[in-house]
């Protein structure tokens, strides 16, 4: 399994860095931190980032159809997923392959590279598959771009493959999470600029009780991948808005890191003790020297949480 090993934190504790340090208090903000340039491969859209025990950070670059993986210690990156078909999203399954939520279909990349459609699947309102996130018991939450401003929607795939439409009413589903407590989760609609909270049944991967947690004004940017830290606050990018927004559970805004690109699109919590915060940009282009594009590393003052795994068709 994939999630994170809980000695590690043990591990770093005895070292001197102690986990209570890394807890959410008042006066602990996102502001004035060190961000770092990783990798600029000048992605498009680059998104999905997604560390690994390992020592590995994943991401795709949506339109390009590419997958990469950066190598934490060795500071070291490749292509491992080319095929020219556009990768919205992708989780971790529970046997060591990745998921992939393409253009028509869910499809696994093993560790060597091969690739196999496991299931088709599209419907008349959806261009592609977009943001998707794993649940506490292996299902996945996907969501997609409409081909028009309100056919794109949520969908839920169960262990089975079974694919159920949760609800339509957006052009571009995004970001997603989970409250620690696993009580809620939370929902990206950009087309609205808008992040709403349902109530999660665990059991049954149902979403009830849907409510707004944000709604970001004009100069904000609009709201698009998330992560949330151990302490149950959201740190939501903004693409066009040079930010990742620290939101506090009540939805207010508590503060933001300011990035160095204008489209951030989106951000997860990795490292040893899930205190890096791993964020992809997008609006880079081949041949243009800019910094649109690049993955990005934040040493954060909080952690996040373990990253659930899928396990759909297993």
């Amino acid at each position: 399994m994939w999630f994170v090993d809980q000695d590690s934190f043990a591990s770093e504790a005895a070292n001197g860095k102690a986990v209570d340090d890394l807890k959410s208090t008042p006066d602990r903000t996102w502001m004035d931190l060190t961000i770092t340039a990783l990798v600029n491969e000048h992605c498009h859209t680059g998104e999905n980032p997604f560390w690994l025990p390992d020592g590995t950070v994943w991401w795709t670059d949506i339109p390009a159809g590419k997958i990469y993986r950066y190598d934490v210690r060795a500071g070291t990156h490749e292509t491992v997923y080319d095929q020219r078909v556009q990768v919205g999203g992708f989780t971790r399954q529970a046997d060591g392959n990745w998921l992939l939520f393409r253009e028509g279909d869910f499809a696994t990349l093993s560790p060597d590279g091969k690739v196999t459609v496991v299931k088709a699947y599209t419907d008349d309102g959806m261009s592609r598959f977009n943001d998707v996130q794993a649940d506490l018991e292996g299902r996945v939450f996907a969501g997609t771009i409409g081909k028009t401003s309100e056919s794109g929607g949520l969908y839920r795939v169960d262990h089975d493959g079974t694919v159920t439409k949760l609800f339509a009413g957006t052009g571009c589903s995004n970001g997603m999470g989970f409250t620690p407590d696993g009580q809620h989760m939370f929902w990206t609609c950009s087309t609205t600029k808008r992040i709403f909270r349902f109530r999660y049944q665990r059991a049954t991967g149902n979403l009830t009780d849907r409510e707004l947690f944000y709604e970001a004004t004009k100069d904000e940017g609009t709201p698009d991948g998330m992560a949330v830290d151990a302490n149950g606050e959201v740190g939501s990018a903004r693409g066009g808005g040079h930010a990742i927004v620290h939101h506090g559970t009540d939805g207010k805004v508590k503060d933001k890191i300011e990035m160095p690109v204008s489209t951030v699109s989106s951000c997860f919590f990795g490292g040893s003790l899930l205190s890096t915060l791993y964020v992809t940009t997008a609006d880079g282009r081949p041949g243009k020297d800019t910094a649109d594009g690049t993955l990005y590393s934040i040493e954060m003052p909080v952690r996040g949480q373990p990253e659930p795994v899928s396990r759909i068709l297993l």
